[in-house]
């Protein structure tokens, strides 16, 4: 019984782990990276937060894509042949952004680090 307990603590701390491990074939780069990047015509930029916090602040080339609906929207609106650049207001919902892009077959994703909250 006692194996029992230590399987079940041991997956729930590999799930967490794995939640917070960067994702296999995603690029990270910073805000600073991103401002080399920005003028980029074979790149796409998506803003995954809502439509308010994108009106309310965002990075002129960016299209807001929110998360809840990336899945649908991505193979209309992005080109799988050019990367993406992903950012959202701390890094994390980009980083979930692009976890569901590479499921999608997008090969080339960039996950900005620290989101808007890091950008000046």
């Amino acid at each position: 019984m006692e194996y029992v307990n230590y399987l079940v603590i041991a997956l729930f701390l590999l799930f967490i782990f794995k939640r917070f491990l960067p994702t296999k074939g995603v690029n990270n780069i910073s805000t600073t990276e991103l401002r080399a990047e920005l003028n980029d015509k074979n790149k796409q930029y998506v803003d995954v937060r809502t439509p308010g916090e994108f009106k309310g602040n965002h990075i002129r080339g960016f299209k807001n894509i929110p998360l809840q609906q990336l899945a649908q929207k991505a193979e209309k609106e992005l080109s799988m042949e050019k990367e993406v650049i992903v950012i959202c207001q701390s890094g994390m919902r980009s980083g979930q952004a692009s976890k569901i892009l590479k499921k999608l077959g997008f090969s080339k994703v960039t996950n900005v680090k620290g989101g808007m909250s890091a950008w000046s």
